[in-house]
């Protein structure tokens, strides 16, 4: 004799995937812990003048700030950092330092290490191309009567040694590798108008 049985509710079906991401969560709490802080920068304030551009009509530092860094999620085996203004009129932001291969060791930055000439990264870091047309730090330098752009440093925590990237890269195609390798970020964003 054939017995019945109750039908499964979508409760009952998917309580046990609601278990696995609470796990899943807890398991990987450096996820959530990384930071990134830069002494000179308070998140949402307004870029001091160390940090604008030098030339198209704004006067400034254009220096990197000081950066430093911690919680960097298991396994990780480089850093990669960005900084961008989306807000650029140019339909694409505009990209203002990128900077990969840090060792996973790192954990800052000292003011000023974007310098192109002598550049103060550890050994094995590589700079990529700026919107500017250099490899090292170009500072903010928004249009005139533009609303305040927003400058977003982003610390990405990778799964690899070293991007496998040609000589030269673009900005984009090192986007592209970053994003494929990344295991986690942090961000830090100030404005800046003129």
């Amino acid at each position: 004799m054939a017995q019945l049985t109750r039908p499964r509710t979508l409760s009952t079906l998917f309580r046990p995937l609601g278990a696995l991401a609470l796990m899943l969560a807890l398991a990987s709490p450096a996820l959530a812990d990384m930071q990134l802080q830069a002494p000179e920068l308070s998140p949402g304030g307004r870029l001091p003048p160390a940090q604008v551009y030098q030339g198209f009509g704004c006067e400034g530092g254009n220096q990197s700030p000081a950066l430093h860094w911690n919680g960097a999620p298991q396994g990780t085996r480089s850093f990669a950092l960005t900084v961008y203004d989306p807000d650029a009129p140019t339909g694409s932001g505009w990209w203002h330092w990128i900077v990969y291969d840090l060792p996973a060791s790192t954990q800052q930055l000292p003011a000023d290490a974007g310098k192109a000439s002598a550049p103060q990264l550890p050994t094995g870091a590589r700079m990529g191309p700026n919107d500017y047309g250099s490899a090292s730090f170009g500072g903010a330098c928004p249009p005139p009567g533009d609303k305040p752009h927003r400058y977003i440093f982003t610390l990405h925590a990778l799964d690899v040694e070293q991007l496998a990237l040609p000589a030269k890269p673009s900005a984009a195609l090192i986007g592209y590798m970053i994003k494929a390798h990344s295991l986690g970020e942090a961000r830090l964003e100030a404005l800046y108008s003129r």
